[in-house]
């Protein structure tokens, strides 16, 4: 008869830390962050914008809104010029993050990042790092963008290349969701 206890299988690694922080490997410069939410017996409010130099050390000169359908996928994309500042407002984002950057600490890291609102809300992806994002849930997102640089539509700051290319070791279906 197996031992329960030493029976086949692999021990679980830490994922979070006791205060809840990742404690996993990030993509060098990316910065995740769970802004100031407000509950009260009326509702919720949450800071999208506090001035904080970390998240914010560029202005803010363009937002828009932007709306994710279950079952779509966006990216991979990644820009040459502008920082992405995204800010959950609803439902569950997971986001696909590979820094192909070749001067980068995190050259050929991969990460998975999910926004949700009861924890990290705020992203901020380099310059250079490739990103995909899709629904984590059966719910729509949406969430709004801060870049650090506004959208021009004569040469979009943009390269784009499939969600299942070969260029991105990374296998996008292992982390789509079975609606």
């Amino acid at each position: 008869m197996s031992d329960p206890l030493t029976g086949p299988g692999q021990r679980d690694r830490q994922t979070v830390t006791p205060d809840g922080e990742s404690a996993l490997r990030h993509i060098d410069g990316l910065i995740l962050r769970k802004p100031v939410n407000h509950v009260d017996h009326r509702g919720n409010v949450f800071e999208i914008y506090n001035g904080d130099t970390d998240m914010w050390p560029d202005p803010i000169v363009w937002i828009y809104s932007d709306i994710v359908f279950p079952g779509q996928i966006k990216g991979w994309a990644r820009h040459e010029v502008k920082v992405d500042r995204y800010t959950l407002i609803s439902g569950t984002l997971t986001m696909l993050l590979y820094d192909g950057r070749e001067d980068s600490p995190t050259h050929g890291l991969a990460q998975a990042v999910t926004l949700s609102a009861m924890g990290v809300r705020q992203i901020q992806i380099p310059v250079g790092v490739w990103h995909l994002l899709f629904a984590s849930t059966p719910e729509e997102v949406h969430f709004v963008n801060m870049p650090t640089q506004p959208y021009h539509h004569e040469a979009p700051d943009r390269i784009l290349l499939p969600w299942d290319t070969d260029e991105i070791p990374v296998d996008v279906r292992h982390y789509l969701p079975k609606f």
